[in-house]
């Protein structure tokens, strides 16, 4: 395909840490636990995915290599989460409390006592989270997310609470920072304004209706857009978004964003 602009196809992942009930304005199939939702990259854009994450357990502990460090057949990945719903008391692990040897850590995957040592961060509608490749992490129960990363499927699982999946202990924790999480890393879409990430590999903006002269100069490449509120239109109208679909766009000037409420836009860098 060719157009200017044009709605992303959708692909529901079922997985064990996923949900039955699902937020408006999706619907799981009867009986299967989603927990990813998928925007299918475009031919023009490769290297990024867009997804909703919805968790009703933890997910593993895990590790993603960069570039610099992948194997053959490996890809690198960078990615970052805004967090849209979250139930009291809903977490996210990322990093760990002190600097720790790779085999303390070793030793407590193998144990189980890693999830004492990483560090939970208490999370709110609106927190942004951007993690690096090498960054430990894991994500708890009770959250809606969104994700932006680099197109890769390249994890190295830690711990999974003694769920029948493979671990990866030695690529992860030859990857692994086994440090604490730099504070500049996270912070809230009120704090960060327009442009929440911008990093090596993607930059994502949060934007109220119509972007302002600046953004459109940041997004005359190609780009995904993903409505979280309002009707998002292509400018020639043959094509559009709401709420839980996702856009390709050649450039912002072909979009129309007069039924637009809260956007989300993001590009590789």
């Amino acid at each position: 395909m060719s157009e200017a602009v044009r709605q992303l196809p959708t692909k529901l992942v079922e997985k064990v840490w996923g949900r039955t009930r699902l937020p408006d304005p999706f619907t799981a199939p009867d009986g299967k636990r989603i927990g990813e939702i998928w925007f299918e990259p475009p031919a023009e854009l490769p290297q990024l995915l867009v997804k909703y994450l919805f968790t009703s357990e933890k997910l593993s502990v895990q590790v993603h290599p960069s570039g610099a460090n992948a194997l053959a057949g490996e890809d690198g990945k960078e990615e970052c989460w805004l967090v849209l719903d979250a139930e009291p008391g809903a977490r996210l692990a990322i990093g760990f409390d002190n600097e720790l040897s790779s085999e303390a850590v070793e030793k407590a995957a193998r144990d189980g006592s890693i999830e004492e040592l990483l560090t939970w961060h208490e999370v709110a509608p609106g927190d942004v989270y951007y993690l690096p490749p090498g960054t430990v992490h894991a994500i708890g129960p009770g959250l809606s997310l969104v994700e932006v990363q680099q197109n890769s499927d390249t994890t190295f699982r830690l711990y999974d609470y003694g769920r029948d999946r493979a671990l990866h202990l030695e690529r992860a924790l030859a990857v692994a920072d086994c440090g604490p999480y730099p504070r500049a890393h996270h912070g809230t879409a009120q704090e960060r304004g327009t442009t929440l990430i911008d990093a090596p590999h993607f930059r994502m903006d949060r934007i109220e209706g119509e972007p302002d002269a600046a953004t459109r100069a940041a997004y005359t490449a190609p780009l995904l857009a993903l409505p979280l509120g309002g009707e998002l239109r292509s400018a020639d109208g043959t094509a559009s978004a709401a709420a839980g679909e996702c856009l390709y766009a050649e450039s912002l000037d072909a979009l129309d964003f007069k039924r637009a409420e809260t956007t989300l836009l993001t590009r590789p860098n």
